[in-house]
């Protein structure tokens, strides 16, 4: 995310509409719009494979996945997280979810203070969520704050097994 876009506040009506015009993606933070940075090829990877590996799983699940286009709503804030499960979707509003159960997050430069902190404390004020999962995509380190662990990080490394409880899948880092 970068700095906000314009130094004058806007309402939530005025994003959700404006946002279905724009060519490039913003998320909304307190009245603030913030554009979208584009991802490297191996952020990519990792969201592809995670979005495959939770798609597969979910398959026949009322559960589904989506990715990064697919806003999360928490009171006033929209974010796009990068993988998303939701069990429970409200179709009534097609471009945001307000009932994710588990989010992931892969890091980079221009997102970690963003998804490690404003992210971090809007998510788990979601009462659906379970998990949330920041992936590092320099080097293997993938850390998961679960609701039923405190929201305590817990982390996984090359070789380790990390089973998402919240969609009961297990998959090697």
């Amino acid at each position: 995310m970068t700095t906000a876009e314009k130094d004058e506040l806007i309402s939530v009506e005025d994003y959700l509409t404006d946002e279905l015009a724009r060519d490039i993606k913003h998320e909304f933070v307190d009245g603030a719009i913030y554009a979208m940075a584009g991802a490297s090829a191996n952020h990519e990877r990792i969201v592809n494979n995670v979005m495959r590996k939770f798609g597969n799983h979910l398959d026949v699940s009322p559960c589904e996945p989506f990715s990064s286009d697919m806003k999360v709503k928490i009171g006033s804030r929209f974010f796009y997280p990068d993988v998303l499960v939701d069990c429970s979707f409200d179709e009534s509003q097609p471009y945001y979810t307000e009932s994710p159960i588990i989010i992931v997050e892969v890091l980079s430069k221009s997102t970690r203070r963003m998804d490690e902190t404003t992210k971090l404390m809007s998510y788990i004020n979601i009462p659906s969520l379970q998990e949330y999962v920041l992936i590092e995509q320099g080097f293997v380190d993938i850390e998961v704050v679960r609701r039923g662990e405190g929201w305590q990080a817990r982390h996984y490394f090359l070789g380790d097994q990390v089973h998402f409880e919240s969609i009961n899948l297990t998959l090697s880092v």
